[in-house]
């Protein structure tokens, strides 16, 4: 009869953790490079042809392509057509963001198509440049329709870096198949490594729905009203300078 030492869950918690941490880290830098990869993506799906057509085509391809494929192409497929060579870390950023930028880019565009056209109008009406208006008014409310769902990308992409084992980059599940071909106990140890991912979930969860709240609610207090004079400020600064 088989006995379960949960005790290696303690024993090996700082491999464990650490594994956490690495996966937590591809996926906050590909999340950066997503979110900027993503946002040029949503504006050219949104422009005319033939930069829609490219977007659209760039964002079909990589939405259906899965993320062992991807890391795949990009540690091993680069290297032998290309000759360049990438860490595992690189490798798994890039493939992170080949992905999740196309999501990130069907979210954003939704998002920027959400946004009264009036407003836009009323900013250039205004003599307001339409960079500006772009930047102080389109896409701050943008970004707070599009936040809960960057918080459920985020969430998938380190659950996607479990598939990064293929390359050998250390994180949680690699970490785990190390342990457990010494323990040979299978189902302590991913059991540990399962409520690891459902910890994160949680918690980013709770962190971006605090954030989703603060951007959506009118804040109260003096370090509310400082924020809300220089926002003030800045808008009669564009006004003013445009």
């Amino acid at each position: 009869m088989n006995t379960y030492d949960w005790g290696l869950i303690w024993e090996n918690a700082p491999l464990l953790l650490h594994g956490l941490l690495t996966a937590i880290e591809v996926a906050a830098v590909a999340m950066v490079l997503s979110l900027a990869f993503g946002l040029g993506l949503a504006l050219m799906r949104l422009a005319r042809a033939p930069f829609s057509w490219i977007a659209a085509a760039y964002i079909n391809v990589f939405r259906g392509v899965p993320a062992l494929v991807s890391v795949i192409w990009v540690y091993f497929g680069v290297s032998l057509l290309l000759g360049v060579s990438f860490s595992v870390f690189q490798a798994g950023v890039i493939a992170l963001v080949l992905l999740y930028s196309a999501f990130l880019a069907e979210i954003y565009r939704s998002a920027l198509t959400a946004i009264p056209r009036g407003q836009r109008e009323a900013g250039l009406a205004l003599g307001i440049s339409a960079g500006r208006v772009f930047r102080s008014v389109t896409l701050p409310q943008a970004t707070k329709i599009a936040v809960p769902n960057i918080g459920n990308m985020f969430i998938g992409m380190i659950k996607d870096t479990s598939v990064f084992t293929v390359i050998g980059l250390l994180e949680v599940v690699r970490v785990t198949q190390n342990v457990v071909s010494t323990t040979f106990q299978p189902f302590v140890l991913y059991t540990a490594a399962a409520g690891l991912y459902v910890l994160v979930a949680f918690a980013l969860d709770l962190l971006f729905r605090t954030l989703e709240k603060l951007m959506s609610t009118p804040q109260q207090g003096r370090v509310a009203r400082a924020v809300n004079s220089r926002r003030r400020r800045q808008l009669e600064v564009i006004a003013s300078g445009a």
